[in-house]
């Protein structure tokens, strides 16, 4: 019976570890999708992106730092760290759809999950950042402090 045990969690242990390292190998970015069916998180292309801002349906938050420029019709300019402490400068309606992006999608990424944890149920993120949305031809503003 020991033997049985020990076989039993030996095989459990591994097909953990094995499940945890396959999900870690991935190259293909993770979309945040919370726990609650009706709430969705999803990574855009520019073009998609770009469509999302123009329609003036969402608010748009650009959420890197530092300023390194932003994109037209950004509605408010959010460190991804300090989300949850300016959270005054957000819609305060849940349902309000979002949009999201920092230079290279790493700050984005954490904002998205940080949103999403807030509460908000309808977020989109621009894959890859500014560097993409350049990449694709579109053009930036340029930072705030050079602007003045």
């Amino acid at each position: 019976m020991n033997a049985a045990r020990r076989l039993l969690y030996s095989t459990t242990t591994v097909t953990v570890a094995v499940l945890l390292l396959a999900g870690c190998a991935s190259d293909t970015p993770q979309v945040v999708t919370p726990t609650d069916s009706a709430s969705v998180a999803r990574q855009l292309e520019p073009e998609a992106f770009a469509a999302e801002v123009a329609s003036g349906d969402r608010f748009v938050i650009n959420v890197h730092t530092p300023d390194e420029g932003g994109i037209e019709g950004t509605d408010a300019s959010i460190p991804f760290d300090q989300l949850e402490e300016r959270a005054a400068e957000l819609p305060q309606d849940p349902t309000t759809a979002i949009a999201v992006y920092c230079r290279s999608g790493g700050m984005s990424e954490i904002a998205v999950d940080t949103i999403v944890g807030m509460g908000y149920v309808d977020v989109v993120e621009l894959g890859g950042g500014m560097i993409a949305w350049e990449a694709d031809g579109r053009p930036l503003i340029a930072p705030a402090a050079s602007q003045e």
